[in-house]
């Protein structure tokens, strides 16, 4: 089962139906929406500020979200996919949102609805992303607009699959449905 540890009077919260990998770590002040994936050695360390995270959103491999005292917090939308080796520190990112694999999103960034960060790019501190805009490079740089149907097509598609591939897991991995 995947650690979860209290810390300063704040327990995580894991919603219903969620996949929690055995070497996940889910620390202090993490809400985790409804049908959720946190993958291998992903670290959700809510000790500083609160993590809030939204329903059907996969948390891939490797990656680590963390923010700042008393100064960022993390918010993620829903059907929202983070990438393999994925760093979000302090950012929100919005409903149906894709950040590639090896992205970085920096304190105060927004990612808008259906927008998507390229793999490998590093999003600056203070950055916006407009909704289904594609952002690419380090630092990220506007590239073009992604159109909206097919945005919330690829990303509720993905949501989707990565739930599948969770129910692949033995039972105890995954949180009960009532």
């Amino acid at each position: 089962m995947a650690t979860i540890i209290p810390v300063r009077g704040f327990t995580p919260v894991i919603g219903k139906g969620c996949f929690l990998a055995p070497n996940a770590s889910i620390i202090g002040d993490v809400t985790i929406g409804d049908q959720c994936s946190v993958w291998f050695n992903t670290v959700l360390r809510g000790d500083v500020n609160t993590i809030t995270i939204g329903d059907r959103v996969n948390i891939q491999d490797g990656s680590v979200l963390h923010t700042l005292y008393q100064k960022s917090t993390i918010e993620i939308g829903n059907d929202v996919s983070i990438g393999h080796s994925v760093v979000i520190h302090g950012a929100k990112i919005r409903d149906l949102a894709l950040i590639g694999m090896g992205a970085i999103v920096m304190d105060d960034a927004e990612v808008g609805e259906g927008a998507i960060v390229a793999a490998g790019s590093v999003v600056l501190s203070r950055t916006k992303i407009g909704p289904n805009e594609l952002w690419a490079g380090t630092p990220a740089k506007f590239v073009k607009m992604v159109d909206p149907a097919q945005s919330r097509e690829i990303n509720q598609k993905i949501a989707r699959n990565y739930l599948m591939y969770s129910r692949w897991y033995p039972a105890d991995t995954i949180t009960p449905e009532d």
